[in-house]
């Protein structure tokens, strides 16, 4: 089991960085586009990866297990996928924050000071934005905090996916092996 935890795990990862370096690329090296829709796109990235959650449970369930599993020891295993998965994203981030000399949450607080601008905020309500901003880059500053932050990302979701796979596949008649 361990093994397909980690060649899982390592694939749900790769292609989360995947498409997290090809969005970079794609914008020029610094995400200009930090609206909502970037949001979205990267839960839906990370959902896609994490799916791989799925595919290795029903893997060990029909080919080491003989069809049948028990919701915890599937569950377990989605945990240790999304574990690995979320440490490569962690690294990767990281990786990419040192390569940008950490300019990442300089370039968000002013997205988001622009943005408020942009639907009418002005006196105290802009200052509290700019206020929380100016606090978010101190905290994004320290290395543990922004590891933290940026596994709990990704984490959530693994976490989800891997009850949803366990409830569906403890069920052996739910997409049986075939013989």
């Amino acid at each position: 089991m361990p093994n397909i935890i980690f060649l899982f795990g390592s694939f749900a990862g790769l292609i989360i960085i995947g498409a997290m370096v090809a969005v970079i690329v794609a914008s020029g090296g610094v995400p200009s586009d930090m609206s909502s829709r970037s949001v979205y796109f990267g839960y839906l990235v990370m959902i896609v990866g994490l799916s791989m959650i799925f595919f290795a449970v029903k893997r060990y369930r029909d080919q080491e297990l003989g069809g049948v599993i028990k919701f915890m020891p599937a569950f377990l295993m989605g945990v240790g996928i999304t574990v690995v998965a979320s440490v490569i994203y962690v690294l990767v981030w990281e990786v990419y924050m040192a390569a940008t000399n950490y300019t990442f949450m300089d370039a968000y607080a002013a997205a988001m000071v622009d943005e408020a601008r942009r639907q009418g905020l002005t006196g105290a309500d802009l200052e509290k934005i700019i206020k929380e901003m100016e606090e978010a880059k101190v905290l994004y500053a320290n290395p543990l905090a922004r590891m933290a932050m940026t596994f709990l990302e990704i984490f959530p979701v693994g976490l989800l996916i891997a009850l949803i796979s366990a409830a569906v596949l403890r069920n052996p008649k739910v997409l049986p092996a075939r013989a």
